[in-house]
């Protein structure tokens, strides 16, 4: 193969499942009655003759324990010679995919070690239910398998190609912390534990018809980073469609759902046919796909528009964020396919980066402690009524339970390591660049990474699964952290602000390498 000149291979796989399996994403287990739409390991694998990147997304909440270890030890398997630790696998963040906890210490392949599953580590087997809930590690290791043989089939099936890229509009996340004037957690009657209710001057999702409400502590990001790509004859194969957001819309359902995606993908595809959409959810931990304080006008908005009941959670919401991407899809690949690039520079470094915790004082291991001892007599509800709040209500008990547990962790982890360790994947595409963190990152990191990155455009890619550790983990930024409030809480974050401009600054080097 000639150097430079690009390859491009596509493969996806529908993982959706129709036994009733945990969907994680709240305090407590839902257990899925059905497939409300499907949800994807989408790939797409690019190579230059001298290096290469695999992208996958997963239409989930993130990507845990050992899968990104499993996915590459099956794929080396059967293609020894490709290098396999450039495949990156990200989650676009819907909380309505399926559970694919597996709670070990050592990769699945390691055969001395006994795994423990998702509902052993939530102690289910004591809580009374009659629920039916399928078995996370079997979905996990059928999912694990799926994703693999999608990684090689676009292997298999790189073919000569082009891309064009560009950025458009589309509003998509919202701030959803909300500030206040007053700092909340002094409020009369203000309830503290290890769940929501970590306040300060912030609220997730807070009340803004509020005599204190000062604003929200971000903005919004409309950008959209695109990048398509073409055959050799120039009909569209495929695009990266990179927005800052996560897919949570329809977030408290029962129902499997890619949730916004599966709308974006039902409307392109009635446009251009059977071409290969790849989300990825650009640096969001302060976003969501919410309005807040314009709800009444929202809802005239919806009424008008679609003229009808919505038929589940968030539905026009939903459709309404669809509509808006593929404007921006349409608007940019108008201009962008005039420059459709065959040859270009592929580089792809992955490294280890070492960021700072968030440190757990003295106190706050102490209050934990106490937390979690007032926790444990407490007795688990009997299902002697409805089967589906007695089990929401228990493994909400078990939540915060693993919360407090969690942060003790935490602090004897911290008395070992002040950092973590965080595999990095910084890739060069001619003058387009892509850079992967593992956490829900507040956008004014994506932002300084953006504004001082050597190349045209620069797609961040959040929520990437790292070996042996799972993904996830609020990312906040010095305001927020003085702000406080869910997810700038000390139960929210493994690293803090100062580990945060590290990824910024470890990032922009790795950058700067590529570049030259």
């Amino acid at each position: 193969m000639k150097k430079n000149v690009l390859k491009i291979g596509w493969a996806k796989r529908d993982v959706s499942t129709t036994e009733p399996i945990n969907l994680p994403g709240q305090f407590y287990m839902r257990i899925s009655t059905g497939v409300l739409d499907p949800v994807y390991a989408t790939t797409l694998f690019i190579e230059d003759g001298s290096d290469m990147v695999c992208f996958v997304t997963l239409d989930l909440v993130v990507i845990r324990n050992f899968v990104v270890d499993d996915v590459r030890r099956l794929v080396a398997k059967k293609h020894p010679e490709m290098p396999v630790v450039k495949i990156i696998l990200n989650a676009t963040h819907t909380h309505a995919g399926p559970s694919h906890y597996k709670m070990t210490t050592k990769p699945a392949s390691d055969k001395k070690t006994k795994a423990t599953s998702e509902a052993a580590f939530l102690d289910t087997n004591q809580i009374p239910t009659s629920i039916k809930i399928a078995d996370s590690e079997k979905y996990r290791d059928w999912l694990v398998q799926q994703i693999a043989d999608a990684v090689c089939e676009a292997y298999e099936k790189r073919a000569p190609g082009g891309f064009a890229y560009g950025y458009g509009y589309a509003t998509v996340g919202h701030s959803r912390r909300v500030t206040y004037f007053d700092d909340t957690s002094k409020r009369p009657g203000e309830i503290h534990n290890s769940m929501a209710a970590v306040h300060g001057h912030a609220r997730m999702y807070g009340n803004t018809n509020d005599p204190k409400f000062s604003g929200y502590e971000a903005g919004t990001e409309s950008f959209v980073n695109l990048l398509y790509t073409f055959d050799s004859k120039n009909k569209l194969t495929g695009a990266i469609i990179n927005v800052p957001c996560p897919s949570q819309n329809s977030e408290g359902i029962y129902q499997i759902s890619s949730s916004f995606w599966h709308d974006v993908r039902q409307l392109l595809t009635k446009k251009y046919g059977d071409i290969f959409i790849l989300p990825q959810c650009a640096a969001a931990g302060d976003l969501s796909p919410r309005i807040l304080h314009y709800k009444k006008a929202q809802a005239r908005r919806f009424a008008l528009k679609y003229g009808r009941d919505p038929k589940y959670t968030e539905e026009f919401e939903r459709k309404d964020i669809a509509e808006r991407i593929v404007c921006a899809f349409d608007e940019v690949l108008a201009w962008a396919k005039k420059d459709i690039i065959k040859s270009a520079v592929v580089k792809h470094d992955v490294s280890d980066v070492r960021l700072s915790r968030r440190i757990i004082t003295d106190a706050e291991y102490e209050e934990a402690k106490q937390g979690l001892e007032a926790l444990k007599d407490e007795k688990f509800a009997p299902e002697d009524g409805d089967p589906v709040a007695t089990l929401r209500k228990n493994t909400t008990l078990i939540a915060g339970r693993g919360r407090y547990l969690g942060l003790i962790k935490k602090y004897e982890d911290q008395k070992k390591d002040k950092k973590i360790t965080m595999e990095m994947h910084v890739i060069r595409l001619g003058d387009v660049a892509f850079a992967t963190n593992r956490f829900e990152l507040y956008m004014d990191y994506m932002h300084r990474i953006q504004a001082r990155s050597p190349f045209t455009q620069t797609f961040i890619i959040q929520l990437t699964g790292i070996p042996g550790a799972e993904g996830g983990t609020y990312l906040p930024t010095r305001r927020g952290f003085n702000n406080r409030g869910y997810s700038a809480s000390r139960f929210c974050n493994l690293c803090s602000p100062k580990g945060g401009q590290e990824l910024v600054e470890a990032t922009l080097k790795k950058l700067n390498e590529l570049a030259d």
